[in-house]
């Protein structure tokens, strides 16, 4: 038995962790390979992906050592087919107090939406395990510290134009972690592995300063 507290340790260990989004599963499962191939631990596969869940049930029966969440969860439905599928955290795009009652009923963490502070408080009293700051491209690094000063409890991931480049910021910034699309997976294996191992060491010097 794995607690969620556990699985949102785990998941924000590396302070990253990848989302796939594809034409189908097929793609989904090779995209999310390639990265857990290259080292990181955590993938979240998008329910905007057609038949997502049938890649999150192959990631979750073929990697079992791997973290597989499901993306853009929505709805109760979606948060409690994910789950059954082997998802071992969910997402949204935005608050639905729905979606983290029925994760935290399975055992399961949630990380919603939020865009403002007033949303990052209202997630924080509805139980969410973490706070995905979406998009974050809206907003800056600097934003996020000035969040902080009022909010430090708040367990902040960016995700939404996170790059390569901005996301030892954002960790800098005091985000716990980042979510971050094709900036990981893009170029096939070789070129994915490699953007991988340089982002982990990045991140790891920006969260020792």
């Amino acid at each position: 038995m794995t607690y969620r507290w556990e699985l949102v340790r785990a998941v924000t260990e590396q302070r990253v962790f990848g989302i796939v989004r594809s034409a189908g599963p097929e793609d989904a499962v090779a995209a999310a390979t390639q990265v857990l191939d290259a080292g990181l631990h955590a993938v979240e596969v998008s329910l905007t992906t057609p038949r997502a869940l049938t890649a999150v049930a192959h990631l979750a029966e073929t990697r079992p050592e791997a973290l597989i969440g499901a993306g853009t969860v929505i709805d109760g439905a979606a948060a409690r087919a994910a789950v059954e599928a082997g998802a071992r955290f969910l997402v949204s795009p935005s608050l639905h107090p729905e979606v983290i009652r029925t994760g935290h009923r399975y055992g399961v963490p949630v990380f919603p939406g939020v865009a403002t502070p007033t949303e990052m408080v209202r997630a924080l009293e509805e139980g969410a395990d973490g706070l995905k700051l979406f998009p974050a491209s809206a907003v800056s690094p600097s934003w996020l510290r000035d969040v902080r000063a009022a909010l430090p409890q708040a367990p902040v991931i960016p995700t939404g134009g996170v790059t390569i480049d901005n996301a030892p910021e954002w960790i800098s910034a005091g985000a716990v972690a980042c979510g971050m699309g094709s900036a990981l997976t893009s170029g096939g294996a070789g070129a994915a592995g490699e953007r991988v191992r340089t982002l982990l060491d990045r991140l790891a010097r920006a969260a020792a300063r």
